[in-house]
């Protein structure tokens, strides 16, 4: 099969983990064109990815084979109106974006309907990922896998149905900033503490590994996985925490939602 070449329309964050991941595994750097309106987002981009084309002409990334719309919903709605003429009958849109549906989509694409969404994971950038898909009607068999083949070395990409997709940006896209300041408050205790970084890190590490082994393979209730430690410093905080995750993040998927 030829290669295909690829398209990025954004230059940001998730644009840099999947070109770090991807690397030449399934996507050779110099099949790669990343547009971006900010020359100082296009410069860094270059200077660590030097086979990439980059680009300030969001067309020319959209040109290509298969295209990553790689921004927020409000930029999204500006750029497809002025891409839709350029692309080509075989082209593939990838939208890495919650919020606005293949029906949207379509519409400022002016009636396009070659789209997969995806929903991207920050540990993609360790092949660690957990990226759900979900692809229009319109993408054939051989097409998915293609697209699927392409991803493989982000982690895990699941087929999803196309509605569950903001309940997984809640659990999975934005998961680890739940955790990782307080992985990095730990750290600084252990220091703290008189511990090496490396013996820290070494212990945290063990630690968070086990705890989800323990919580999702012991075979235990969360009742009896929660009672196999006696000493619980933070019981205190437990409430404030738990209404913490239950009031922002049901508002902010129900923002996602639209409702």
């Amino acid at each position: 099969m030829p290669t295909k070449t690829i398209g990025f329309i954004g230059g940001g964050r998730i644009t840099h983990i999947f070109l770090k991941a991807l690397g030449s595994r399934t996507l050779p750097p110099e099949t790669a064109t990343v547009s971006d309106s900010q020359p100082e987002v296009l410069s860094r981009l270059q200077a660590a990815f030097p086979a990439v084309t980059v680009t300030a002409d969001n067309r020319q990334a959209a040109s290509r084979d298969i295209v990553f719309v790689a921004l927020h919903p409000p930029a999204i709605k500006s750029v497809l109106p002025e891409i839709r003429d350029c692309l080509a009958a075989r082209t593939i849109v990838v939208s890495l974006a919650p919020v606005l549906t293949f029906q949207k989509l379509a519409d400022l694409l002016g009636g396009f309907s070659r789209l997969v969404r995806m929903i991207p994971n920050a540990p993609s950038v360790v092949h660690a990922g957990y990226n759900p898909l979900a692809f229009h009607p319109s993408i054939s068999a051989e097409e998915r896998a293609e697209i699927e083949s392409l991803l493989a070395p982000l982690g895990q990409n699941p087929a999803v149905a196309e509605e569950t997709l903001e309940a997984y940006a809640i659990l999975a896209a934005m998961g680890p900033t739940y955790f990782w300041f307080q992985w990095q408050a730990l750290r600084r205790l252990g220091d703290s503490f008189g511990l090496s970084p490396a013996d820290t890190d070494s212990a945290l590490e063990a630690m968070l590994r086990g705890s989800v082994d323990t919580f999702f393979h012991s075979g235990l209730s969360f009742e009896e996985v929660w009672d196999l430690i006696p000493v619980k410093p933070l019981a205190g905080q437990e409430a404030q925490i738990r209404e913490a995750y239950e009031t922002s993040l049901t508002a902010l998927y129900a923002r996602l939602k639209g409702k």
